[in-house]
């Protein structure tokens, strides 16, 4: 299906634009009045990170006149094997920071707008209104649930991507032209059900790969061009170096662009919901302490992880397992033992899902530890002992 140019065209390109754009203005499809289009259109990307960096990238070389980027991390050196957008210079910074200086050295032409901070429900379709259209490089389902609900009710169409290991995924939501992302995906997985990146890993290519095909999808949309991925899905396996797509369908039913929505404002409802955190200071002490027997420090990240460190003494059970079930002895153990539980990860995104998972079946003494490994690799050096001779926390194994 074809559709109009999502942009007017702007004023007529200087000679320097000319230049610069000459391979794109050659193509029948573009021409000088797309490349105007361009160079007036507004896209917000969410996230600099593995897809982000790519599509910035590319609709910064592109001429999109302004790019706005909306990112609340900084730049780790994890991050560089698939996010080229940043270099070893960066780590530490925050990311909008850093893209948008590389942007700026890609095409001085363009504006770009930083915006620091994740992408929430607060102020979400104010700050639509100030873009044509969004590039989805969310990281998480939270994320990407809000985006769709705000980029549905104001009308905005939502190019997304999602990347795992070898697989890749695009398609171009647009409530009202074709089917929202709500149509396909009702509802959230529950968590820990979909492995992330950080589980699985990931080729370093496939993200860019997927971010230059979300750009090539964003071009289109403002320039008319083509026949854009409203109403299909676009499979890419890097393993196997195969293409394919999936046909889908607006619903009558659909929570947020059917005949009678049930979303019809943007909500946090899908984010992990709050529990109480604990610093690698205050677990340091509490292991150290003589009633340290009823304190159980919880590892929920996958087997392929433990190689960057634990926290001894502590127990293993990957987020996934333990939603489902698996752990129930365990967790019925430290239920009826009274136990206080201390969840942590990489980060303290699996953990914080942990730690609701175990309140939310009655383990009364729960928190997920802040910044995980990570902040417990920074402030303590987790080869030194700190639980008390002939102690074992409960659960140990």
């Amino acid at each position: 299906m074809e559709f109009a140019p999502l942009v007017e065209p702007g004023p007529p390109l200087s000679e320097a634009e000319r230049r610069r754009y000459a391979r794109h203005t050659r193509l029948a499809e573009i021409g000088d009045l797309g490349q105007r289009r361009l160079a007036a259109a507004r896209v917000l990307v969410v996230g600099a990170g593995g897809l982000g960096s790519p599509a910035l990238t590319y609709l910064a070389a592109a001429g999109v006149g302004t790019i706005g980027v909306i990112d609340d991390d900084v730049v780790e050196t994890s991050n560089l094997h698939r996010q080229p957008l940043h270099s070893d210079a960066d780590v530490g910074r925050p990311k909008v920071d850093s893209a948008a200086d590389r942007l700026r050295e890609v095409n001085p032409h363009v504006v770009v707008r930083t915006h620091p901070r994740r992408f929430s429900a607060e102020g979400a379709e104010e700050l639509l209104t100030a873009y044509d259209l969004v590039v989805d490089g969310a990281d998480n389902f939270a994320a990407r649930y809000l985006v769709t609900d705000a980029c549905a009710l104001a009308g905005v169409p939502h190019v997304w991507a999602s990347i795992n290991a070898f697989a890749g995924q695009l398609s171009v939501w647009w409530a009202g032209r074709g089917p929202c992302y709500r149509c396909v995906f009702p509802e959230a997985p529950p968590p820990g059900s979909v492995a992330s990146c950080a589980e699985t890993g990931v080729i370093g290519a496939l993200p860019g790969v997927m971010g230059a095909l979300q750009a090539a999808e964003a071009v289109k949309l403002i320039t008319g061009a083509g026949r854009p991925a409203v109403g299909r899905i676009i499979l890419h396996d890097a393993l196997e170096g195969t293409w394919g797509e999936v046909p889908v369908r607006s619903r009558a039913d659909c929570p947020l662009c059917g005949v009678s929505p049930t979303i019809t404002e943007v909500r946090s409802g899908e984010e992990p919901p709050p529990v109480p955190l604990v610093s690698v200071t205050e677990l340091r002490t509490r292991l150290g302490h003589e009633a340290a027997d009823r304190e159980v420090v919880l590892d929920v990240r996958e087997a392929e992880e433990l190689a960057e460190g634990r926290i001894e003494p502590s127990v293993h059970v990957p987020l996934g397992a333990l939603v489902a079930g698996d752990a129930a002895d365990l967790v019925d153990r430290w239920r009826a033992e009274g136990a206080s539980v201390v969840a942590y990860c990489r980060s303290g995104v699996r953990s914080a899902h942990a730690a609701a998972y175990l309140l939310s079946v009655g383990v009364g003494r729960v928190a997920s530890l802040g910044g995980g490994i990570l902040a417990w690799d920074d402030e303590v050096d987790r080869h030194e002992p700190v639980v008390p001779a002939g102690r074992t926390a409960v659960g140990q194994e």
